[in-house]
């Protein structure tokens, strides 16, 4: 069965996969909000998503959690 297929992977994200990634932009640690499916970064206050079951982990895709900033603009 392939890994992708398995449980852990259609509810959240594997266990052994939390344990390697860290955020592309400062290389700490992240934090999984199962609730929100998303990677945290605390130190660079940004958001992964995770789209079925796959961390998204460019940082044009992240999400601001700082809650001072500013709402960016939608594209036209």
């Amino acid at each position: 069965m392939p890994l992708w297929s398995k449980p852990s992977w259609r509810n959240g994200v594997d266990a052994r996969l939390l344990d390697i990634l860290v955020c592309p932009i400062c290389k700490g640690p992240l934090q999984y909000d199962k609730n929100a499916q998303e990677l945290i970064c605390r130190p660079d206050k940004l958001a992964f998503p995770i789209r079925d079951g796959i961390p998204i982990m460019w940082a044009d895709q992240a999400r601001d959690i700082d809650p001072a900033a500013k709402p960016v603009p939608p594209a036209a």
